[in-house]
This record gives C-alpha cells, structure tokens and sequence, in this order.
C-alpha cells in the first residue's frame, strides 16, 4: 500500500448522535500525523459527485457536542451501481485521495467492502447507528444516546398512562434489532417488550396485561421494537384491544427523535476512540476492517464478518425484563 498523505471521512446512512465527534476526532488525528484531510459531503454520494471539502482542525471546533452530522448522510442507491463506484473511485484519484474512514452501519460497510474488493482502496469504518447491531463491537456511536432519549420519553408517557389507567403501545426504532426496546424496557420498568429475535403470542400478552390487571396494575407501558413480526406497534394495540375491548389502549410512536439531540458522554468518547484509531489503523497499513471497542480494547473487525453477523440479545436479559416487571 502506498504512503497515505491525505485521508477523506464520511457519515453514511441514517444520522446517530455522536458522528460528529467521530469526524473531529478523524480530522485532528490526521492532522496530528501530518495528513491532509478532506470531507466528503453526503456519504457515497459526494463520492459520486465529487463533494470535497479540505478541512482544519477549526473546521470541527464545537461540534463535538452536536447531533447529526455536519457532513450531512445519505443511503445512496448510486453507489450499487458499478458505473457509479467507477466513477466515484475516478473522482478520489483525481483529488489525491489515498484512504478513506467511512462512519455508519451495515449498509454503509457492505458498499465500503465491495469499493474495497473492486479496487483495492483502502477504508476503514467506523459504526455510526442507534441500533447497535453491528458485529465487532459491544456499542454503536448512537446507540446510548438513542436509548436514553427513548428513556425519557417513556418515563413522560407513564405519567399519563398512571394518570388516565392507560395502556401505552409505545413503538421504537432499531431496524431488526430488539436492542433499544429491550433496554429502554428494562430501564423503564415496563410491562412487555416485543422485539424481533423472540415470537409473542398475542393472546399470551393479553393474558399477561389481565394477570397485570388482577393484581391491580391498572396502567401500562408495552414497549414494541419497530421490527416486531408481530406488527408495529399499532398493529399489536389494535389486536389486544380486539381480546380486551374494555382496555383504553393508546399507541406511541417515538421515531426519529431517538436519532437527534446532543449525544451522551459514553457517545462522545466511543466516537472519539473510534475516530482517532480508524486513522492509526490506516497508517498501520490494515485496510478493509472496521474499529470496534469490545471489553475496552480496541477490535479491528473485516468487514466481511461486520456485515454478515450481528449482535445478539442478551437472553438472560429478557429474561430478567419479564420477571422484574411481574
């Protein structure tokens, strides 16, 4: 591989609070180790069309504590196209681009890994989702910040259900991931949790709501992972409500809140540890990897093992979701 001088950094599919510290971090690290560094607007788009932007070490003051990203993102169907990487690959070697960080998720890695294969080039990723379902590390870049503003707003929403003898079907994100429901399950005390690694039974979480209802619960919160093959989260209300007609059963859909706002402390740092041995791993001369952090140390994960394993629940965990919410 040839002497890297000058590295390009872009966010790639859906925002995750913590991306621009990630950013900061890959900016002054290369900057540090005398590298010139360039920002690429709109993920694998602004490869496409050539979106280049030099950065300083100014150029990231004071985002560490924004959300979003301010290389903005894209999902970039172009980018599937061989014409297209052809083009985009055309694009970085005419503006010296020698390595590239590449911070998102699986879908991200999949186009990073299959520029890797056609050409050569090297990249390192970076993952950058709140649904923490990469394989290679124990936590995404958003995925804390995500599950504490789901936190809050469950605990608003139990207020009202205590208030009123509610039932609260309140939906979250995570693609096909059960990691922020069962974990804002937990944290909220709730009453259920429907993720997508485990089958619920309707009528088995109907019984459950009664046996609730016995034993004088007259609210509660049903937490439903937007990956639920049950059903989103109205779905599911619309079939308990069917068993048990004398319910008020409500429906709350997060969205994307969960993706915007300030990212935490524990996302600042994972983003900044990241950010920085993403450059170091390429001036290792290691390419076609992605960083990850598993029990504090550092994971260089191929990405052909990120995209095609993920993350499992933790069994004991919804285990212990159900029995602590008896």
């Amino acid at each position: 591989m040839k002497p890297i001088k000058k590295i390009g950094v872009l966010t790639s599919g859906g925002d995750a609070p913590g991306m621009n510290a990630a950013i900061r971090a890959v900016v002054r690290t290369a900057i540090f180790h005398e590298l010139q560094i360039v920002g690429v607007r709109r993920g694998f788009c602004g490869l496409i069309d050539k979106e280049f932007v030099p950065m300083e070490s100014h150029s990231v003051s004071k985002i560490i504590s924004r959300g979003g990203t301010v290389l903005k993102s894209s999902r970039c169907p172009q980018f599937k196209e061989a014409d297209m990487r052809k083009l985009a690959y055309r694009h970085i070697q005419e503006a010296g681009i020698d390595a590239l960080v590449v911070i998102g998720g699986d879908g991200s890695f999949r186009g990073a890994n299959r520029f890797y294969k056609e050409y050569g080039y090297p990249i390192v990723g970076v993952p950058g989702t709140i649904d923490n379902d990469i394989y290679g590390t124990d936590f995404t870049i958003g995925y804390d910040t995500a599950i504490n503003t789901a936190i809050e707003a469950v605990d608003k929403i139990r207020d009202t259900a205590d208030s009123h003898n509610i039932i609260f079907f309140v939906e979250v994100m995570g693609r096909d991931s059960g990691f922020i429901a069962l974990n804002t399950s937990i944290a909220t005390g709730a009453e259920a949790t429907l993720i997508p690694e485990i089958e619920t039974d309707i009528q088995d979480l109907c019984n459950y709501l009664e046996y609730g209802r016995r034993k004088n619960k007259s609210s509660g919160i049903v937490i439903v992972a937007e990956g639920f093959g049950g059903g989103n989260a109205t779905d599911v209300a619309q079939k308990v409500k069917e068993i048990l007609p004398t319910y008020d059963i409500r429906v709350s859909t997060l969205g994307h809140i969960q993706r915007g706002g300030s990212p935490t402390c524990n996302d600042r740092v994972l983003a900044s540890i990241l950010g920085y041995n993403a450059v170091t791993t390429l001036l290792d001369g290691v390419k076609d990897v992605m960083i990850g952090n598993i029990n504090g140390e550092i994971v260089r994960t191929p990405f052909e093992q990120a995209i095609t394993r993920h993350n499992d629940i933790n069994q004991m965990e919804y285990k212990m979701s159900k029995i602590l919410s008896l």
